[in-house]
């Protein structure tokens, strides 16, 4: 008879067994589990609950268990629903009635937010550490590269100069804001739930501020029933994941685009590329492609958990069972995303050659000439015009800004002077030497600031 079917006369039906079950996901939980038990029964014996002679055999039987899990000799059985039951039950049979003491003054409600707190905080750091490590290979990329000069874009059509580096310098900014999320996450976790038991708290004398500080949390809950019953924790993380997702999709389409032969301005490392079943000479950017479509998948788990929680009442609700397999999901696909693009980052080749035959392309000083004439003293309204009627003559006469000579310049304006000639992709990036702009100097600035932050974030 299952430990926590005493109060039934019949087994479960079989396909209620089979439904029920969790162990086959949430055996990965068994660390912080084993964890949360080992401080449980300290805690039980320094308030005299238990002896300590009984705490030092409990703890003792559950680092044998977790040995056995890790060496993968333990059985886990599907009949005793999850995790928690499975040790608690191979714990009885290791040292006998006094592992049933265990589960005093504790519920599984309390437990379960328990081990998905701790697990979700270690995962968090993991997170945080893997997100540093890809701004360090942009940073390094920018670093590499920080004389090439690209087309900036707007709706996919040749906008402005900027330097390649500060190009990648803006996916530093959407880390780093990421990075912020999750560290946010982080403060929000750290929330020690135990004691709270099912519903109501327990009628023991705990210590929750042993517990607290034997497990690393720096706060305690203060209402049982919303501790034993909130998921938001699992929900931050999930909605940090997904907007650092729908970075890391935007970073790959960059990918996608750059790596094309229509734009050919970088070359992925074969590492990091596939191969065609069918067309030999076929590099696929696989890698970036993959990871646009996992962000959906992303999503639709927070969605998923989204929709679980927004009718449960208080307190405790079986749906909860749903929290952990979307959770590891997310877990799963965006660590091995930002681990992949880390290496793949890290090894591409720019190629010079396609980003300055880029530049030739779209009249990419036009915004140039118009400040020009706004110097000169027209009003930039004016100018826009001016120079827009300019680009449609020399798209006409198929010729560059270059090929223009003074006097096609003046059948336009009369402000032009020879020193238009002066306007150049050089002239243009230096221009915008302004905090944020895309001026050598300021992203030189930017470079040596985006490398104190990921300094100081291993202090």
């Amino acid at each position: 008879m299952s430990l926590i079917r005493s109060r039934f006369r019949k087994a479960a039906n079989k396909l209620v067994a089979e439904y029920t079950v969790s162990t086959h996901f949430d055996w990965r939980l068994y660390r912080q589990d084993i964890a949360g038990s080992i401080a449980h029964a300290r805690m039980l014996a320094h308030q005299q609950i238990i002896s300590e002679r009984e705490a030092e055999a409990i703890t003792e039987g559950l680092d044998a268990i977790r040995e056995e899990i890790e060496q993968g000799k333990f059985q886990f059985k599907t009949e005793l629903e999850d995790i928690h039951m499975n040790i608690e039950s191979r714990l009885i049979d290791k040292i006998g009635e006094v592992g049933r003491k265990l589960h005093t003054a504790r519920s599984r409600n309390d437990q379960v937010a328990l081990d998905l707190r701790l697990f979700t905080r270690e995962k968090l750091s993991e997170t945080m550490e893997s997100l540093k490590g890809l701004q360090q290979a942009i940073v390094g990329l920018a670093e590499d590269n920080k004389s090439i000069v690209m087309p900036g874009y707007t709706h996919l059509q040749p906008a402005q100069p900027v330097l390649l580096a500060h190009h990648l310098l803006a996916y530093f900014e959407m880390l780093q804001r990421d990075n912020d999320r999750f560290r946010d996450c982080l403060r929000r976790v750290d929330v020690m739930p135990l004691g709270s038991g099912a519903v109501a708290g327990v009628t023991y004398n705990l210590d929750r501020h042993f517990l607290a500080r034997e497990l690393g949390f720096s706060r305690i809950s203060q209402n049982s029933m919303d501790a034993v019953s909130d998921r938001d924790f699992v929900l931050d993380y999930e909605s940090a994941a997904s907007l650092c997702m729908m970075h890391l999709s935007r970073l790959a389409e960059e990918i996608v685009l750059w790596s094309s032969q229509e734009f050919g301005f970088i070359e992925l490392d074969e590492a990091y590329a596939t191969g065609s079943s069918i067309m030999p000479q076929k590099k696929n950017p696989d890698i970036a492609e993959l990871a646009r479509g996992k962000t959906g998948r992303v999503y639709g788990r927070l969605t998923a958990m989204l929709v679980t929680m927004k009718a449960l009442p208080l307190s405790y609700n079986r749906d909860l069972q749903e929290d952990k397999e979307g959770l590891f999901d997310t877990i799963d696909t965006l660590l091995s995303t930002l681990k992949v693009f880390t290496g793949m980052i890290s090894a591409i080749k720019i190629s010079t050659k396609d980003t300055e035959r880029a530049l030739k392309r779209g009249y990419i000083l036009a915004t140039d000439l118009a400040d020009y004439l706004v110097r000169k003293g027209e009003s930039f309204r004016s100018a826009h015009g001016i120079v827009a009627r300019l680009v449609g003559y020399a798209e006409r006469k198929g010729k560059s800004f270059s090929e223009l000579d003074l006097n096609e310049y003046k059948e336009f304006s009369p402000l032009f002077e020879e020193d238009v000639r002066s306007i150049s992709i050089m002239s243009s990036l230096k221009a915008r030497n302004i905090i944020g702009g895309t001026a050598p100097a300021q992203v030189e600035q930017a470079l040596t600031t985006a490398k104190k932050i990921l300094n100081e974030a291993e202090d």
